[in-house]
């Protein structure tokens, strides 16, 4: 199995302007969705984390306040 190949930021941003204006475009679209999709999954990740945690009893409940006292003691 071969060794992908590395690609700079530099050769990315040079390969990118090397695209026809519409397709620098559709490109921006594509990885703005991307970076959306993927922070919608973190999100569930962290939900179900938290989820998890809640059933274990290793949440804590209480106001600002009570965490401020909390963190002084």
């Amino acid at each position: 199995m071969s060794k992908p190949q590395t690609v700079t930021f530099q050769d990315a941003l040079e390969v990118v302007e090397s695209l026809p204006e519409h397709q620098q475009e559709d490109l921006i679209d594509i990885i703005r969705r991307r970076i959306v999709e993927h922070r919608r999954y973190q999100l569930v990740v962290n939900i179900k984390k938290a989820r998890q945690e809640f059933i274990r009893g290793e949440v804590k409940r209480g106001s600002v306040d009570d965490l401020m006292n909390e963190l002084s003691e």
